[in-house]
């Protein structure tokens, strides 16, 4: 969240260690020699079927007739933004046998590589832009090993890649069967709007369709679903189908579970919750709005912000906004008692820690503990209903080997996870938990996961994940700020651009549905309840870079929340108990004659 008016911060870059890289990919990997009766598995690796066999990211991938290395065409794959243009084939392999991988490719910083090997997955990359240049590398494959994935890649910013007469050496699977049904489905958990599955394993399965009255809702890798967007007080019909490259099995035997009644979770906020930060400890263009001149339209009023004392400390500090600033500012005491009064007609008051000049890292577990007891003080001394997580800049990031977002290891994320959860287990069960995390750490993690396999990436990277995922249990309200982002790839693999319809219902429609972290099946990280979710937007042109005009923000709600007005995108569920709204910020929507807040309040019909 900014503070200083309509400053437009500039979209983030991936950082790409450059040095490391060209010292790491110097070297080709030596490949095992290959049998004399061993034969090419590659389908189409010369691309003269065009992309039959393959799979290229986003749009990156093409067929064209020259250059060539042999043949009438090759691949030509471009990378843009965030997608290295990688184009990748599944083959049936044996276990415990050599493979040997090459291709000739033409481009700077082109890769070849193999993944699934069950031992060590390889890669091997040129540098060479001008020439035909050949790659190879090589594996053996583990004990249970019976496909491995074969690709190649360019670099982040570099132009247009070629590759060519790609050719994987070795003994050939044996034909992969379509799995067996899968067993020993049943329900495990229930909410108001959603139900948990899980069911037995079924070997040779690659991954496993959920139905929900014989249609198909959700596609995983593991043994258990959530299934969401759900009414309450209804009975539902379930069935699992177990899935490989062979195709999918007959349907299980269906299961029956019923939902929960409503009103459970969300702190008993309202079914729509309008969330607003208010500037409480610093001015800018929009001016200081006292506490009881903030309008009946806010159900959860975000108090901006407490910040440390230093980056490092973990003491947070909370003080309205000096006179000299505000010359209308209220008095301590004529503050909490307007907070009282908000409470009292049922409003949430809480203290947001952060903003984009509050750095906090709790790389200590003393300033895990400082940020307790500090935060603590705020919420008793002013009466607060809980606490909003507003980390911005350097505040999260993921060390390097930190890979998996369901068992963090850096400290700085560990204990927040840990400070947060002991605010909670302190002021218990009505104590209100809400983050408002920018793209970048959250749907970027699609695509990339702190400094990736490769080392070199910005590891900031969905840093929020693992954050999100630990305390979803306490979680009352994610509201991703949808505003000040460069472009995200959503969960259709296409990039969707801030300021329209699309680009709220892409980000939103990924925190329901869940998806794999840096393109992981095996790392999915799961969707959120519709109720704990609501959409960040600006308020006015003035708050942010991606102000979103009232019909395109209309048209997201009715999108989400009963599919229609969709465009192209294509949601992975009716999201109709999306909890609402939330802007940067309630200053500026009065500053712009509250249209924002009465947009809210028409759509809703308050």
């Amino acid at each position: 969240m900014e503070r200083t008016g309509p400053t437009v911060r500039l979209s983030r870059l991936l950082a790409v260690g450059s040095a490391a890289l060209l010292a790491a990919g110097a070297l080709v990997a030596s490949a095992p020699a290959a049998g004399a009766a061993d034969a090419d598995l590659v389908r189409n690796g010369g691309f003269e079927a065009g992309l039959d066999g393959w799979s290229c990211s986003a749009s990156s991938g093409s067929v064209v007739a020259t250059p060539t290395h042999s043949g009438t065409a090759a691949l030509k794959a471009t990378p843009v933004g965030g997608d290295h243009a990688k184009c990748s084939q599944k083959i049936t392999v044996k276990p415990d046998s050599t493979y040997t991988l090459s291709a000739w490719v033409q481009g700077g910083y082109v890769h070849l590589g193999a993944s699934g090997t069950g031992t060590t997955d390889v890669t091997t990359w040129t540098q060479s832009p001008g020439r035909w240049e050949r790659l190879t590398t090589g594996f053996t494959t583990g004990p249970a090993t019976t496909s491995v994935t074969v690709y190649t890649h360019g670099w982040y910013g570099t132009p247009a890649y070629y590759a060519d007469d790609l050719t994987l050496i070795g003994p050939g699977g044996d034909p992969v069967q379509i799995p067996a049904v899968p067993g020993g489905l049943k329900p495990t958990a229930t909410t108001a709007s959603s139900v948990s599955l899980s069911w037995n394993a079924v070997s040779g399965a690659s991954g496993y369709n959920v139905y929900r009255g014989g249609t198909k809702v959700d596609s995983v890798t593991a043994t258990s679903a959530t299934v969401t967007g759900l009414a309450a007080s209804t009975a539902y019909s379930f069935q699992v189908a177990a899935t490989n490259e062979a195709g999918e099995s007959a349907k299980s035997a269906a299961v029956s579970a019923t939902t929960a009644e409503s009103g459970g979770g969300g702190a008993e906020l309202p079914a729509r919750a309008l969330v607003g930060y208010l500037h409480s400890s610093f001015a800018n263009g929009s001016g200081y709005t006292r506490m009881a001149d903030v309008p009946d339209s806010w159900d959860v009023i975000n108090l901006a912000f407490g910040e440390p004392t230093s980056v490092t400390s973990g003491d947070i500090r909370f003080a309205l906004c000096p006179v000299a600033e505000c010359p209308n500012v209220e008095s301590e005491a004529e503050f909490k008692a307007a907070i009282k009064a908000k409470q009292a007609a049922g409003k949430k008051v809480l203290i947001s820690i952060g903003g984009q000049n509050g750095q906090v890292q709790l790389a200590s577990t003393a300033a895990r503990d400082a940020f307790v007891t500090s935060v603590s003080k705020i919420i008793d001394t002013y009466g607060l209903d809980g606490l909003d997580i507003d980390f911005e800049g350097h505040s999260l990031s993921l060390n390097t080997g930190d890979t998996d977002f369901r068992s963090p290891t850096s400290p700085v994320i560990v204990n927040l996870i840990s400070a947060v959860k002991t605010l909670k287990a302190k002021y218990g069960s009505d104590f209100v938990l809400t983050m408002a995390p920018e793209t970048f750490f959250v749907q970027l993690g699609y695509q990339f996961y702190g400094s990736g396999p490769w080392g070199g990436q910005d590891p900031r990277a969905g840093a929020y994940l693992p954050v999100i995922h630990a305390l979803r249990d306490d979680l009352t309200l994610l509201h991703v700020q949808d505003y000040n982002s460069g472009p995200i790839m959503g969960i259709d693999d296409q990039y969707h651009t801030m300021g329209g319809a699309d680009f709220h219902i892409a980000m939103t429609d990924m925190l329901l549905a869940g998806f794999p972290v840096a393109g992981d099946q095996s790392k999915v990280f799961p969707g959120l309840r519709p109720d704990q979710v609501a959409i960040g937007l600006p308020a006015s042109t003035h708050a942010g870079n991606g102000h979103t005009a009232p019909a395109e923000v209309n048209k997201a709600l009715n999108c989400l929340i009963k599919k229609t007005d969709c465009g192209s995108y294509q949601t992975h569920g009716t999201w109709s108990d999306l909890r609402g709204l939330m802007t940067w910020s309630i200053n500026w929507d009065r500053f712009n004659n509250e249209e924002f807040s009465r947009n809210f309040d028409s759509y809703f019909g308050d």
